[in-house]
């Protein structure tokens, strides 16, 4: 009973953390919705590292709080994802106001304490994300190689 109860306590604050960072404000005379993600996130580093710890809190709490690995590594996937686009300037707070990651993390999380929903190990998602991440990294290395190419001839 205990548990279940702490469970909710988690849902609770981490659906309220997810609003302050995704969604609590509005651009005014339109529907679009942004939060501190988007507006700590133009502080060049220091703010795309803040909101990736907050991010990286969000996901040891529910750690903590009994998710299954699945859960764990789909959400630590978004993070990665926000975390890496949204570190591009410009770019990256427009990416950050449309993908919001924290909100994604939150939907995930009551669909498994709630619905039982995304139980069993990480695997499924590990592989295809070390797999992506391979053929990112190796793409970047063969642009950069192509890219020094052309400079030095």
């Amino acid at each position: 009973m205990r548990a279940v109860s702490k469970q909710k306590s988690a849902i609770s604050d981490m659906e309220s953390m997810a609003k302050w960072m995704d969604s609590r404000f509005t651009i005014p005379g339109t529907n679009i919705r942004f939060g501190l993600d988007a507006l700590v996130g133009l502080i060049p580093g220091v703010g795309d590292f803040g909101t990736l710890c907050i991010s990286g809190y969000m996901i040891s709490v529910l750690a903590k709080n009994g998710a299954s690995r699945l859960v764990i590594a789909r959400m630590t996937l978004n993070v990665v994802i926000d975390a890496l686009l949204g570190s591009i300037p410009i770019i990256g707070d427009i990416f950050d106001v449309a993908f919001k990651a924290n909100q994604r993390n939150v939907k995930l999380m009551r669909e498994h304490y709630v619905e039982g929903r995304h139980q069993g190990g990480a695997w499924k998602v590990v592989l295809p994300a070390l797999l992506v991440l391979f053929l990112v990294v190796g793409a970047m290395a063969w642009l950069s190689y192509r890219f020094f190419a052309w400079l030095f001839n």
